[in-house]
């Protein structure tokens, strides 16, 4: 598996990250439950769409709601002053059960080259968040190569350039309008003869046209499979937070376009969306790996649910 180490440095980081989220969530729950002193179904209802508008999405809201109804009809009576504890209590465990459905059958450790397909929109830190999976793999001590396979759009070649260069890693691209499948065979053969532990490829991130994104990104599987049968092992969909249910439409469309089977979730700083990590998480039985918290390399972080919902529900 990843190494999940939670060092403070990194829960201070997710804290300072998950600020503005926290403060728009308790300032909205605060309101909803001013004045009253038991949670009665007036309360659920003001919790309900305080949960909506923090862009957890409808259906887990009406779980979270659901969970919480159920606790209230068990204990009789349950004081106000409990719901933010009861709230962190019902999402831990309601994420809890999603983490069952969630296996992965290669791992960086027992599979070389790991391969890494990179798929999202444009604009949502695509780039950003491979160049800096590559500083974490690197940190870790493993070999790492970047595939530059959006070759539609001029910068995307020259953004992944300077992530190579400033992390230190080797880079295999071809001119603009090349086949973007050509750069995967020609990265894969290489990864194979230099030794290469860890493979990120980017991939166009054009949405407009989901036949053809369809068919491009599934050339490009088949392509790599005639160098690394297995490949790819992991098909990383990158997804802006700050876009809040936006995020979800974007999950739908790509999933249904090819074989997702992990998510980031970037940009959470600088928005009071973040409640959309829990709809996500809860939402597609598909991990969320990585949350990015800030513009630093070392802000991109392994998403743990546990710390998640601790620092959304720390108190100030």
């Amino acid at each position: 598996m990843f190494k999940k180490i939670f060092s403070k440095k990194k829960k201070e980081n997710l804290d300072k990250g998950l600020e503005k989220t926290k403060q728009s969530f308790f300032n909205k729950l605060s309101k909803a439950v001013a004045g009253k002193s038991k949670v009665d179904d007036e309360v659920l209802d003001e919790l309900e769409e305080v949960l909506i508008t923090s862009d957890v999405g409808v259906d887990t809201t009406l779980k979270i709601i659901d969970r919480i109804e159920k606790r209230v009809a068990k204990d009789k009576y349950l004081g106000v002053s409990e719901l933010n504890q009861i709230l962190r209590e019902e999402i831990a465990a309601l994420l809890a059960e999603q983490e069952k459905k969630e296996e992965q059958t290669f791992t960086p450790e027992n599979t070389k080259p790991y391969v890494i397909m990179v798929v999202g929109v444009n604009g949502v830190g695509k780039t950003t968040t491979i160049g800096k999976l590559a500083h974490k793999f690197t940190e870790e001590g493993k070999k790492v190569m970047l595939g530059a396979a959006d070759t539609f759009r001029a910068a995307a070649v020259d953004q992944l350039q300077i992530w190579a260069d400033r992390v230190g890693v080797p880079i295999v691209k071809q001119k603009m309008g090349s086949d973007p499948a050509s750069v995967v065979f020609d990265t894969l053969q290489s990864a194979k003869a230099n030794d290469i532990d860890v493979v990120l490829i980017d991939t166009a991130g054009r949405l407009h046209n989901k036949i053809n994104l369809m068919n491009e990104l599934s050339k490009i599987k088949k392509v790599m499979q005639k160098i690394v049968p297995e490949a790819p092992h992991e098909i990383l969909l990158v997804l802006d937070g700050s876009t809040g249910q936006n995020a979800f439409e974007q999950a739908k469309q790509f999933t249904k376009a090819t074989d997702v089977n992990a998510l980031a979730v970037t940009k959470l700083d600088g928005t009071a969306k973040g409640g959309v990590v829990i709809g996500i998480s809860d939402q597609f039985s598909i991990p969320v790996k990585y949350i990015g918290v800030g513009e630093k390399v070392e802000d991109l972080q392994d998403f743990d649910k546990f710390e998640f919902v601790d620092s959304f529900f720390k108190e100030s």
